[in-house]
This record gives structure tokens, sequence and C-alpha cells, in this order.
């Protein structure tokens, strides 16, 4: 299990909370043009198609994340969105990896509406359960395994992400979550994205 964000100096754990923060609020002028989503979807499926179509990945459509919204959708939501910060800030980034990471943040592969009430809260441990479920069935890189461990942060406190595409994801996860509970962003993804990347109903 990567140990990242517990060594990190104080002065770089303010930082990123600034950044968080202001990332927040970008959720009230956050919008783009189907014809860009597109474009993103597009790019989506050729860095991540054995990720979009395998067998598991697309098991996550039957479970709930926010709302109506599926865990299938919410994943590739969440890897449009992070798309669209780095380009709409120009931020460099490693594209594959932020769209790999982006896709499988959320990869526990149950439905977190069902657990009993004696397991753990889900937001501390899901992301543990992520990374080892993605790095048991996919080829992923350092970098992306970072990506899952840190999404929840600030909330898993001491996993501060170490990389800008790390961040992006974490602002990205809040953003479309925040969409989805009290808007409608998903139901976008799906008239976009539906027939690009197979969605199944």
């Amino acid at each position: 299990m990567l140990d990242v964000g517990e060594r990190c100096p104080f002065t770089f754990f303010t930082t990123c909370i600034i950044i968080y923060t202001w990332g927040i609020c970008q959720v009230v002028k956050y919008n783009f043009k189907e014809f860009q989503m597109k474009n993103y979807i597009d790019e989506i499926v050729k860095n991540a198609e054995d990720i979009l179509y395998s067998e598991t990945m697309l098991s996550t459509k039957k479970h709930l994340q926010h709302g109506n919204t599926s865990v299938y959708d919410h994943s590739v939501s969440v890897a449009v969105t992070s798309l669209y910060l780095a380009d709409e800030y120009h931020v460099a980034v490693n594209r594959r990896s932020l769209i790999r990471g982006a896709l499988l943040h959320d990869y526990f592969l149950y439905d977190w509406h069902d657990r009993p009430k004696e397991y753990r809260p889900h937001g501390f441990t899901h992301a543990d359960t992520a990374l080892k479920n993605a790095q048991r069935d996919f080829q992923i890189n350092e970098l992306e395994a970072e990506m899952i461990y840190c999404h929840m942060f600030p909330m898993n406190i001491l996993r501060v992400p170490l990389h800008k595409e790390s961040m992006i994801l974490c602002i990205a996860d809040k953003i479309v979550g925040s969409k989805e509970t009290f808007g409608n962003f998903a139901s976008l993804v799906k008239k976009v994205g539906g027939v690009i990347i197979g969605t199944v109903h």
C-alpha cells in the first residue's frame, strides 16, 4: 500500500487545502458544451477501452453512487471533468494516467448503500478497496495508484495528493458528486456518451 501524504510538510498541506477549496468553488461556474464532452469521451475510450469494457467495470452500472447515478456513470463523468479542468486552467498533465486513475477511483465493486452497519464508513475505506481491485485487474502505474489512494482528501486528511493529476481528480470528484446530487450532470453524460462507450441499461 502506498504511504503518501503522511510525511508532507505543513506548508504543502496548507497549499493543497487552499487549492482544493478554490476548486470546489468552481462548481457554481462549471459548464461546457456537448461537443466538448464528446471529444473528451472519445479520448477516454482511446486511452482506457480495456477498463470501460471490462466485465468488472461494466458491473458497476448496477451499483448506485449519488442519487440515481451509477458508479460507472459517475466514474466516466469524473474522467470527463478531470480533462476539462486540466484544459480550462492550462495544467500540463499525463492525460492517459489522468483518465485511467479517474475511471478507477471508485472501483470498489460493491453497492455501498447496502453495506452492513458494522463495516467501517465507506468514505474512509473505499479508496483502499478500489486501489486493491484496480491493481489486481489492470496494469496501473504509480501515479494512477496515488490518484486512487488519495482521491478522498480531505476526508482522508493524511492522504494529501502529491501530483497535479491527483489534485485534479480530488476536485473533479467533488464537483461531479455535487452535480449528481443536486443537478442533472449524469444525464448529459449518458446522452452524449452512451453510444460511444457502449452504455447498457
